[in-house]
């Protein structure tokens, strides 16, 4: 209140520089407004602490990278540094590499088409597709339904039959180091 009157009364706030104005407290006790009561915080339980999923596991990603490298040597392929090499010599290891990682696959995971139809044909799209199967590329706007060229027809997988690992088998080796005696 004090602060107030100095503001706005210049007389009052040269007679309180001057030690002659006294406070507003000197003239008589001074008065608290009532506050109204404040209510209880509400005090909230603790939420629960949710769960920390495990990371998935790997061992059968793994497990198939191990047989792509023992059937097609897909990791060596993969690792070497192939710019320095011509042409030829790339393509006749793509060869090799493409007939062994072929054979693992088809022997271990049955792979069906998403889309039916040949690539290259018009496909027409309902609205509310399933874009987990199907990707729109190109000038996409609005709603479907879609019109537009199959360019690939997708893969899914139908079923995978992975080896039984044995025992302490550790997954992490894709393929063991070879020493030749």
């Amino acid at each position: 209140m004090c602060f107030f009157r100095v503001l706005f009364d210049g007389v009052y706030a040269a007679q309180l520089q001057a030690g002659k104005a006294l406070p507003a407290a000197t003239q008589g006790p001074e008065r608290t407004p009532e506050l109204p009561a404040t209510p209880e915080p509400k005090v909230l339980p603790k939420p629960e602490p949710k769960p920390i999923p495990e990371p998935p596991k790997t061992d059968a990603a793994l497990q198939l990278l191990a047989l792509l490298q023992r059937e097609g040597r897909l990791v060596d392929f993969l690792e070497e540094d192939v710019a320095s090499f011509p042409d030829a010599d790339i393509g006749a290891a793509a060869r090799v590499v493409h007939a062994g990682c072929r054979k693992a696959l088809r022997e271990h995971v049955k792979l069906e088409a998403v889309r039916s139809e040949e690539e290259g044909v018009r496909v027409t799209l309902p609205e509310g597709f399933d874009a987990e199967a199907v990707k729109l590329t190109g000038n996409v706007q609005g709603k479907g339904p879609y019109t537009g060229t199959l360019r690939h027809r997708g893969w899914r997988v139908a079923s995978v039959s992975l080896p039984t690992a044995v025992g302490a088998h550790d997954v992490r080796i894709v393929a063991q180091a070879e020493v030749e005696l």
